[in-house]
């Protein structure tokens, strides 16, 4: 055979060989990892109608609900109020929490009684004088339906509405139902934990800042635990949650409440939230709610960020309105797993005049006790601080696991 064909015939046979090969090495990689399959969609128990509607059916029935309270469809979402009346629930009234029922008030802002427009339905306010309902209001009622969306920090004041329409339906012998939700920050636990001489609206019941439940599950533990006034225990069920875990990654499609506009802000909201508590903003008045914070009487030289806060939607009288701030933004932190104090630290020892930054009865009703505010003063550090949180954390955990619907 000539030399020339015989170098053809080696190079046809190594081509054939090796794309032999490369077929056997993809078939073994195609076969040794397969497709992952994507998570099934989280359900809300709003959802799960056919599970709570014939619960009501021919009951007169009172909801506790705010605009997150919704069933979701093709179409986006409707209101569980709408989608009550439209299967054929005979519903009497409806309680509003802070923010009121379409959630257009401020945070702290009473909310008064009144008609919902768009149903004729009569509102009750939980929020202002009246904060528990009344032997009254339940008098007609067989059953109330409770529908709120938490974000898993306890001086967000929906879980003390939870607990005061739980006593008021313990006393008047009304069942409740629990219609679940996912907790954005359920992954965990963290923060200093309430005491028991400085419990209030702000932290009824001795829990840690961020006790990683949800709505359900701390239901259950207030019933368990025996925290609801003289002990009494609620008629409760909770309906639960589809393809939920507390590692899940919830993104929340409404505003649990006007100044929490994102993920955001939500992930931030344990941390940044005890900035209430001083006379520090921590974003109202921005469309960057708790994703920054700052304040005219902070050192300028140690920032190079500042903004100017402006009345809003749902700040009408921001703090430092009208006035520079020189602070922090925070807009692209990622999904946190803890409560830190490195940025109310930072505030405090960059404030020029510290006379001016804590606002000390307030700063104390957020973080559930005079100790952090003496901690920051001293110069312990945020290891130092969080050290002196895990004893409680630790005894909070076991207690909590008991009532974990979800893994």
């Amino acid at each position: 055979m000539p030399i020339l064909s015989r170098i053809k015939s080696t190079v046809l046979l190594l081509f054939l060989v090796f794309s032999a090969c490369k077929g056997q090495q993809k078939e073994t990689i195609s076969a040794t990892e397969p497709e992952i399959e994507a998570p099934a969609p989280i359900k809300v128990a709003a959802n799960r109608t056919e599970v709570y509607l014939p619960m009501l059916q021919g009951k007169s029935v009172a909801v506790v609900a705010n605009p997150t309270s919704v069933v979701f469809n093709d179409k986006g979402h409707t209101h569980l109020v709408d989608s009550l009346l439209s299967s054929g629930i005979n519903i009497k009234q409806v309680f509003a929490p802070e923010h009121g029922f379409r959630g257009t008030a401020d945070a702290g802002e009473h909310v008064k009684d009144g008609v919902d427009t768009q149903t004729g339905l009569p509102i009750i306010s939980l929020y202002g004088k009246n904060r528990k309902p009344s032997a009254a209001q339940l008098s007609d009622l067989d059953v109330v339906v409770f529908d709120i969306q938490d974000v898993g920090v306890r001086f967000y004041t929906y879980i003390a509405t939870l607990q005061l329409v739980m006593e008021a339906c313990a006393e008047n012998n009304v069942p409740i139902i629990v219609l679940d939700r996912p907790n954005p920050n359920g992954h965990y636990v963290d923060g200093p934990t309430m005491m028991k001489e400085h419990t209030g609206y702000l932290g009824l019941n001795t829990i840690p800042l961020v006790y990683g439940m949800t709505m359900g599950e701390y239901a259950q533990m207030l019933n368990g635990e025996g925290w609801l006034e003289n002990g009494s225990k609620a008629d409760l069920t909770v309906i639960e949650l589809e393809n939920y875990t507390h590692e899940s990654e919830y993104h929340l499609p409404i505003r649990p409440s006007p100044n929490l506009p994102n993920d955001t802000s939500i992930t931030l909201y344990p941390s940044l939230g005890l900035f209430e508590g001083t006379n520090v903003n921590a974003g109202r008045g921005t469309e960057f709610q708790f994703q920054r914070y700052g304040a005219s009487f902070m050192d300028s030289t140690a920032y190079d960020f500042s903004y100017v806060p402006e009345p809003n939607f749902g700040s009408k009288y921001p703090k430092e309105e009208g006035k520079t701030c020189f602070g922090r933004d925070l807009s692209d932190t990622p999904r946190m797993n803890e409560v830190t104090m490195e940025w109310v630290i930072d505030a405090y020892n960059n404030t020029l005049d510290k006379s001016k930054f804590f606002l000390t009865e307030g700063f104390t009703k957020h973080a559930g006790t005079p100790l952090l505010q003496k901690q920051i003063e001293q110069g312990m550090t945020n290891a130092e601080i969080k050290a002196t949180w895990q004893a409680d954390l630790e005894n909070f955990k076991k207690i909590r696991a008991k009532y974990l619907i979800y893994d």
